[in-house]
């Protein structure tokens, strides 16, 4: 039997209780997390001040995507998002594809968010010495999931603070960063020499190890960036997401962008590149060398604090998002069947759940693995984004087609330029797949040339299993009933 709809619950089954703030923070807070925060040094020490270029590009590609998406959102709002839109335009395959590489995309994300924590918890020696990772790692998603069990408002909240927190962590990290570069502050330490400035850049120049480690690394920058596509998920929650996407939409695009970039390029300036390290976040690196103290902390104590809540709150994120595409999917018959029940709180439980099992792969990896566990499925999840953005890119091609065809109006918020833009995206988001294939890095490579395979035949073999029971217009509606 259906619940009736309250006031504040309409025939999706969903809680409308996210606001403009929730939206806009969810979109930023998933973007900004272990890509960032910890990803960043490794890509730092091996592609050097490139790396700034590399986010460029990847940050103009991520920008077209989220825009793609946020007219389609402006078209017609739905939890499914993305999901409902690749079947409304393209057809009940192309549902399927889309919201199971989203799927792989945040199941994968997770476990890095995990490894993340569990690194950063690691930076304390009296953890270190006496908690295992995968520990810290388990930890770290029972909490993750105790928050999304609890309710869309309270999640809406806690992520809203915990994505302040994090923002503000990053503009006070920028102006202190200013005025190291600029006062040009003696960063020496763990047995080398350093001092901020732009001889950081200009003594290596922007290649101190080639060109290519620009291009190989955009799969981690791709990784970085995902989440932004959130904000089209978390509409279908929201009070009125016609007024607020379009608002939504341009802030988490130029604030992301700004955040990135300029973070990537104040770390190149504040220490030679050579010096970052791949299991430390950079921001703790430079932080640490400072010798700042409150009392007993250590400003890179305080840091690692932050981190940590940022992290958990990308994992939070991810959790939220994809409850509720598994939700759609099995709704229409894409997904097993009891992933679509709703706890009293309005929240798709067992979808929940299936991700946070999914996750415990992450301290499985942890536990046989803890030094390449980040590495792993950092280039798994990627193949999920890329999946994702892809058929996002497409499905607005198409619905553009239809728009030119008289069958359907535009919004006034669009995509400029497509499908021009949406075409060129494709071909870069292409190649980056090609790259990692055929990179000189043997996990990365592996894990798109094996486990690219493994995923294609999984996901032909659930096609032929579910293609005669899927209800096209539940896809179609987002797992509306």
């Amino acid at each position: 039997m259906t619940r009736p709809a309250s006031p504040e619950t309409t025939n999706d089954g969903y809680a409308k209780h996210l606001k403009n703030r929730h939206i806009q923070m969810i979109g930023i807070g998933g973007a900004i997390g272990s890509g960032l925060f910890l990803g960043s040094a490794g890509r730092l020490h091996t592609a050097g001040p490139s790396l700034i270029f590399s986010y460029i590009v990847c940050g103009a590609v991520a920008m077209v995507v989220v825009r793609a998406l946020g007219e389609m959102v402006l078209h017609r709002p739905t939890p499914g998002a993305f999901v409902s839109y690749s079947q409304e335009f393209l057809g009940n395959g192309a549902a399927y594809v889309t919201g199971w590489f989203h799927f792989i995309n945040w199941a994968f994300t997770i476990i890095a968010d995990c490894t993340a924590i569990a690194g950063f918890l690691s930076f304390w020696p009296g953890i270190k010495d006496t908690v295992p990772k995968w520990q810290l790692a388990l930890i770290a998603l029972v909490i993750a999931l105790a928050i999304n069990l609890i309710g869309v408002k309270l999640f809406g909240e806690m992520e809203f603070w915990f994505s302040i927190i994090k923002v503000a962590a990053i503009v006070i990290f920028m102006f202190v960063a200013i005025y190291f570069i600029i006062t040009g502050a003696d960063l020496s330490g763990n047995g080398h020499q350093a001092t901020a400035g732009v001889h950081n850049i200009t003594s290596s120049g922007f290649f101190p190890n080639g060109v290519s480690p620009m291009f190989q690394l955009m799969s981690g920058i791709i990784f970085a960036f995902a989440a932004m596509e959130l904000i089209g998920v978390a509409a279908g929650e929201s009070e009125n997401p016609r007024e607020i996407m379009p608002s939504a939409v341009r802030s988490v695009m130029w604030r992301i962008l700004v955040f990135y970039v300029g973070t990537i390029t104040l770390l190149a300036l504040l220490l030679p590149t050579a010096q970052y390290v791949a299991d430390e976040s950079p921001f703790v690196t430079v932080l640490d060398r400072v010798g700042f103290h409150l009392g007993p902390v250590r400003m890179a104590d305080i840091m690692n604090v932050v981190l940590i809540s940022a992290v958990a709150s990308s994992m939070n994120s991810g959790l939220y998002s994809t409850g509720r595409v598994l939700r759609t999917m099995a709704m229409a018959g894409a997904a097993p069947k009891y992933l679509d029940k709703m706890n009293k709180q309005q929240v798709p439980f067992m979808a929940i759940l299936t991700t946070a099992g999914f996750g415990l792969l992450g301290v499985i990896i942890n536990y046989f693995w803890p030094s390449h566990a980040f590495d792993i499925v950092l280039e798994m999840a990627t193949l999920g984004i890329i999946g994702v953005w892809s058929m996002i890119l497409i499905a607005h091609m198409a619905m553009v087609r239809k728009a030119k065809r008289g069958e359907i109006e535009r919004p006034d918020f669009q995509l400029k330029g497509a499908p021009v833009l949406n075409i060129l995206a494709l071909i870069f988001l292409a190649g980056v797949l090609i790259m990692i294939g055929f990179g000189t890095d043997p996990v990365s490579s592996y894990a798109v040339r094996v486990g690219g395979p493994i995923l294609v035949v999984l996901l032909g073999l659930g096609w032929l299993l579910v293609r005669n029971r899927i209800k096209a217009d539940a896809l179609d509606k987002g797992g509306m009933v």
